[in-house]
C-alpha cells in the first residue's frame, strides 16, 4: 500500500486514524484503499465495471446507488430489481458457485462477512469484499463503502439520508399512535428457531416502532433458541413465516403463548418479506410493512 501525505506527522496520524474508523476512504497514487469487514485491506485501481454479489442485500444496494449495469452474476436468491433476474446466478450464502464466478472475470465480488468464500477467490486472483449486514447501522456503512468503492460516494450520501428520512418518519408515527406500553414481540427468522435479537437491524426497527423484544441484545443479533424460552416469556404478537404459522400451535407448550392463542400473527407475502429481512435500501419499506401488522393485531 501506497502512503502519499505530505503533511506533518500529526495530521498523517489523524488521516490514519479516520481511515481505521471507517470515516473516509484512503486514496494514494490514484488507488483507492478500503477495509472490509474482515479487517482486510483491499485496494482498487480502479471503479470495479465487473461486479459479482453473493447477497440480495449487497443486490439491492448495488442498484439503488444506480450501478445495476455493472453487475454481471448475483446469488441465486437475488430477483429485486427486476432487471437483476435475467443475471447469471453463482450460488448462495453457502455454497456459492466459484466456477461460475472465475468464468465471469469479475473485477469485485461483494460477500456477506459471514460467507467462508474470500480465501479461494484471493487463491484465485479475484477481489472480494466482505461487509457486515446483521445490525441497522451495517445498512448505511454497507451504502457508504459500496458508494466509495464504485465512485458513488455522493449517490450513497443521498441514499442513506433517504433511508434514514423514510425509517425516522415510520418510527414518528407509530409513536405518535400508540397509547401506553407496546406489546411484546417475537420475530422467527428460522423455524430451528432462530430469532431476531433486539441488536439485530429487526429489533432496531421493532424498537423504533414501540415493540418489546423478548429476545435481548445479549443473545446476540440472530440467536437460536430453545422453543421454551418463547412459551417462557409469553409474547403478544409473533412475526412468523405464512408457511409455519398453521403449526405454532402443534409446538409443545406454543398453544399456550397469548399470541398463539389470539392469534396474534404477523405473516407476509414472499415479496413483502423480502423488503422486512433483507437489510438494504428497501429497509423502510419492510418497517412500513411491520408496523401495518402491529396496527392491526395489537393497537
Amino acid at each position: 500500500m501506497v502512503c502519499a501525505y505530505r503533511s506533518a506527522a500529526a495530521v498523517a496520524l489523524a488521516l490514519g486514524l479516520a481511515w481505521a474508523l471507517g470515516a473516509l476512504p484512503a486514496r494514494a497514487g490514484g488507488l483507492n484503499v478500503q477495509r472490509d469487514d474482515l479487517q482486510r485491506d483491499v485496494t482498487f485501481e480502479h471503479e470495479p465495471r465487473r461486479v459479482i454479489t453473493l447477497l440480495p442485500s449487497l443486490t439491492e444496494t448495488v442498484c439503488a446507488l444506480g450501478a445495476c449495469d455493472r453487475l454481471v452474476a448475483t446469488d441465486r436468491y437475488s430477483e429485486w430489481p427486476r432487471q437483476v433476474r435475467s443475471l447469471p446466478k453463482a450460488g448462495g450464502l453457502d455454497d456459492a458457485e466459484v466456477e461460475v464466478i472465475v468464468a465471469l472475470k469479475p473485477d469485485l465480488v461483494l460477500v456477506s462477512r459471514s460467507q467462508r468464500i474470500t480465501d479461494r477467490l484471493g487463491e484465485l486472483g479475484i477481489t472480494s469484499f466482505a461487509l457486515q449486514t446483521d445490525r441497522y447501522a451495517d445498512i448505511a456503512h454497507t451504502v457508504t463503502t459500496i458508494g466509495a468503492i464504485l465512485g458513488l460516494s455522493r449517490e450513497a450520501a443521498q441514499l442513506n439520508a433517504s433511508i434514514a428520512a423514510g425509517v425516522n418518519r415510520i418510527g414518528a408515527q407509530a409513536l405518535g399512535r400508540r397509547r401506553g406500553e407496546g406489546p411484546t414481540v417475537y420475530f422467527e427468522v428460522d423455524r430451528a428457531p432462530y430469532a431476531a435479537g433486539a441488536g439485530s437491524f429487526i429489533g432496531e426497527l421493532l424498537a423504533r416502532l414501540g415493540a418489546r423484544n423478548i429476545v435481548g441484545a445479549e443473545l446476540g443479533a440472530f440467536p437460536k433458541l430453545n422453543p421454551e424460552y418463547v412459551v417462557r416469556y409469553n409474547p403478544d404478537v409473533i412475526f412468523i413465516s405464512a408457511m409455519d404459522a398453521p403449526g405454532l400451535a402443534a409446538r409443545p407448550g406454543w398453544d399456550q403463548i397469548r399470541a398463539v392463542k389470539e392469534q396474534r400473527l404477523c405473516t407476509f407475502a414472499s415479496d413483502v418479506n423480502d423488503t422486512i429481512v433483507r437489510p438494504g435500501p428497501r429497509v423502510a419499506d419492510g418497517m412500513r410493512a411491520i408496523d401495518d401488522c402491529l396496527a392491526r393485531v395489537a393497537p
